[in-house]
């Protein structure tokens, strides 16, 4: 069953149920094969951008929805419910777009409509072999000639390296610690960039992932966004709103598995009653409404800070923590509720716990959560 929503407005109901619709037309029918042959579905990005649903955190000015963050990600939540390759795209290509929308100049910006329509998609090429948690520790570089800087390195774990339009960049210009990391805004088809062979990854198959290499590719100065040296501020600030978008697609995947136990437990009889009726699996399914219906809460609650322009930084790891665990734990108990048959590929349960564990590991694990939480807890003590 869908989830039970409050939107806060006419225009965001409305707004819903058309995802709701093109969810259910274009992108459920698709998923499972699309997942089985891990083909990446770069014409349904292109949907997407063309139905509105790209840039909808971005404001109407420069191509974008005007939508709030709280309305933007129950979006992400309906479309990783059906599919959570996509929303997980979708989450990362609205990442890609926030260092420009946030740092770029006014002339920089004019490339924002095509970028938030849809008609290019992007990265985020921030981690690297050695510098994933630490990113700090990043060594690719950009060394400055004449009017634009020559890259030199690889990054690691990119999703949709290979297929995307356009990269932000994260480079070290200095030999100055995190104050040494500069933004660049790269394009896809850069001469001397080559994107390594995708990633064979237990889940989220249709979501390509691969390494990054740069030899000597070259950006003209133009595509710096900030100044030198900016780069870590710009790149941690557009993680806080990333994880976000990572909590609402785990939210989603936790809503598919539960709403297909529910299912499955209404219909399946053993002893000549259906399996709801066994106070065992109907408190294991208590667990898992209870669980996903707290976990959405969390993102929502960091959402509105976001769009009252509080601070949201701790609320937003917390999101990502809560929710990407819940995702892990009611995946696994929907495998539970449908015993054997979860552990074929016959249902869609399996897939489910598959795609999960990643949402624990990027846009920072799970103990860098916790470790950032309990960072902010300090800090805000000592006031």
């Amino acid at each position: 069953m869908p989830a039970d929503r409050v939107p806060p407005s006419e225009e965001a109901a409305e707004l819903l149920a058309l995802t709701r619709e093109i969810v259910a037309a274009e992108l459920a029918p698709r998923a499972a094969e699309a997942e089985e042959n891990s083909a990446f579905p770069r014409d349904v990005f292109r949907l997407l951008g063309r139905s509105g649903l790209l840039g909808l955190p971005y404001p109407e000015s420069c191509g974008g929805g005007g939508q709030p963050y709280e309305v933007y990600l129950q979006v992400l939540e309906e479309v990783a419910s059906a599919w959570a390759s996509v929303a997980v795209g979708m989450s990362v290509h609205t990442l890609a777009c926030y260092p420009l929308h946030a740092f770029g100049t006014d002339k920089q910006k004019q490339r924002l409509p095509e970028m938030l329509g849809g008609e290019l998609l992007g990265g985020y090429a921030l981690s690297e072999t050695d510098a994933g948690s630490d990113a700090g520790a990043l060594k690719t570089r950009a060394v400055r000639d004449g009017d634009g800087y020559v890259i030199t390195g690889s990054k690691a774990w990119i999703t949709h390296g290979g297929e995307a339009d356009f990269y932000v960049l994260f480079a070290r210009t200095a030999d100055t610690g995190t104050s040494g990391i500069s933004c660049l805004l790269t394009d896809g088809r850069l001469a001397g960039l080559t994107a390594g062979t995708p990633e064979r990854k237990m889940g989220l198959t249709g979501s390509t992932t691969a390494s990054l290499h740069f030899d000597g590719a070259r950006v003209p100065d133009e595509w710096l966004l900030g100044a030198e040296g900016q780069g870590f501020p710009i790149a941690l600030s557009a993680l806080d709103s990333g994880r976000l978008g990572i909590a609402a697609c785990a939210v989603g995947l936790a809503q598919a598995a539960l709403d297909e136990a529910v299912a499955y437990a209404l219909q399946r009889e053993q002893f000549g009653s259906p399996l709801i009726e066994f106070q065992g699996l109907a408190f294991l399914l208590a667990d898992m409404a209870a669980a996903v219906e707290s976990a959405r809460c969390t993102y929502l609650d960091a959402a509105r800070r976001k769009d009252r322009g509080l601070p949201f930084a701790r609320q937003a790891s917390i999101a990502k923590l809560v929710a990407t665990d819940a995702a892990m734990k009611v995946t696994t108990d929907a495998v539970q509720v449908l015993g054997g048959n979860g552990y074929t590929r016959d249902y869609p349960v399996e897939r489910y716990m598959r795609e999960a564990k990643v949402m624990q590991i990027f846009e920072g694990t799970n103990q860098i959560q916790r470790m950032v939480i309990a960072r902010h807890l300090a800090r805000d003590a000592a006031k």
